[in-house]
């Protein structure tokens, strides 16, 4: 059988999958929880607690109040400390609630039982009345409330229900984990997920990498009407919801509009998961399951973390860091982005921790670009990377936007191809920046 994939560009890393087969461990409670208020796009939302406030865990401590917002919960119980700002993994210090743990308190509406609870009761409205309260957002990476993502605008349909289960970027498994020790839960957030949109069709994308998934969910989705698996080609970056919706359904989605355009809503295996929890069993967004990996790393695992946990704790449990740790990424190689810090809390979008050597680590030195070409074949949205870079470094974001900047989807494809080591996508994402805000303030105008 031929094996379904998006037709322009991609490229195929070294996999490195070193935590594949380890099963997801809970990681131990912090003594001390940090929650930075911008954990999703969108404006961050208002803290509801003080200092000296004493909260348990399930808990609102931060409400959601523009229409692009997500609430936050308390991971553990125990007692606020401070309101302060402190250092998220951009390297920006930004507003924070910190919480002292004493003990594990649990809001008693939370059904903690290991139970699955396969019949859906609540309906459409409910459904993302639920999804919103309890603060759930993309857990890919990109952290979108998904309760606004299910929110089909008027004279907009809904056909087909995709959920992103690629995990195209190295090292990370997290989503892998997922499908082999929550394949049932995963496929009861499919079928709320389906009632919100009003679908009756959901198909699993999960690359041909994956053949142990693959087969598990496949026999689980017999029992689950509309849900299909969709084995995927091994190519980078497919998980990228343009690119995953051509290979699945085979539609293009238009630049600069969402997948709702073309009938399509695109949600992660983790966002399933918690929409699982959050609909069946009252839980809120507290807990996500993290990757930490490395070449080097003794022990490269899947951990359930409670959000806010510094991710020092997560290192010190996987074998601590390496003698030739060079550098620190959360999130994968390709989009992932370095930290400076071991204190950086856990939050909603972190999917994996990487240590990379110090060889690796260690880019190669800038040369000449050779005219190869070779960026502008991988590019899978079909742009000029060279032409790009070196528009935004001679600062014309004119032409910069004209050649279509903004439809970057910054998956560094050409950056990890260039034989010459050229920083491209440093580069248009820092040119990507300076268009964006040129658009807003036009727009504003």
């Amino acid at each position: 059988m031929r094996l379904k994939t998006f037709k322009i560009g991609g490229t195929h890393p070294p996999e490195c999958k070193f935590s594949e087969r380890a099963a997801i461990e809970e990681l131990a409670l912090p003594t001390r929880a940090v929650f930075p208020l911008g954990q999703s796009l969108g404006a961050p939302p208002v803290p509801v607690v003080q200092k000296g406030d004493a909260v348990k865990v399930g808990q609102m401590i931060a409400k959601g109040e523009a229409f692009i917002s997500s609430n936050i919960h308390s991971s553990v119980s125990g007692k606020v400390v401070a309101i302060d700002d402190c250092i998220d993994a951009s390297g920006y210090k930004r507003p924070a609630i910190i919480i002292e743990v004493e003990g594990d308190e649990w809001d008693a509406s939370i059904d903690r039982s290991p139970d699955l609870k396969r019949t859906i009761h609540a309906e459409k409205e409910e459904i993302i009345a639920i999804i919103k309260e309890h603060g759930i957002v993309g857990m890919g990476g990109a952290a979108f409330p998904s309760h606004v993502k299910l929110m089909i605008p008027e004279g907009k349909k809904c056909e087909a229900l995709i959920i992103n289960a690629v995990e195209c970027e190295p090292y990370l498994t997290s989503d892998h984990r997922l499908m082999l020790e929550k394949g049932e839960e995963l496929l009861v957030g499919v079928k709320i997920l389906m009632r919100a949109v009003e679908v009756k069709k959901a198909y699993i994308g999960i690359e041909n990498n994956k053949p142990d998934a693959i087969a598990h969910l496949t026999e689980l989705a017999k029992g689950y009407d509309g849900i299909e698996v969709v084995p995927l080609k091994v190519k980078y970056p497919q998980g990228a919801e343009k690119q995953l919706i051509q290979a699945i359904v085979n539609r293009e989605v238009p630049c600069g509009k969402l997948p709702i355009e073309v009938g399509v809503v695109v949600v992660n295996v983790g966002t399933a998961v918690a929409v699982y929890e959050a609909v069946q069993k009252n839980k809120p967004l507290i807990q996500r399951v993290v990757t930490v990996t490395g070449k080097s790393l003794a022990k490269p695992s899947n951990f359930y973390v409670r959000i806010g946990t510094p991710t020092f704790m997560l290192i010190e449990a996987a074998g601590g860091l390496p003698d030739d740790y060079g550098k620190l990424v959360s999130g994968g190689p390709m989009m992932g982005k370095a930290v400076t810090s071991l204190d950086i809390p856990i939050t909603k979008g972190t999917s994996g921790i990487l240590l990379m050597t110090r060889k690796e680590s260690k880019r190669i030195p800038v040369q000449n670009c050779i005219r190869c070409a070779k960026c502008t074949t991988i590019c899978c949205m079909g742009l000029e990377p060279y032409l790009l870079s070196n528009l935004a470094t001679c600062n014309d974001f004119e032409q910069l936007e004209g050649e279509g900047v903004m439809n970057c989807i910054e998956c560094g494809s050409c950056q990890y191809i260039c034989p010459s080591g050229r920083p491209l996508l440093d580069m248009i994402r820092t040119g990507k920046g300076q268009v964006g805000k040129i658009i807003k303030n036009r727009n504003v105008k």
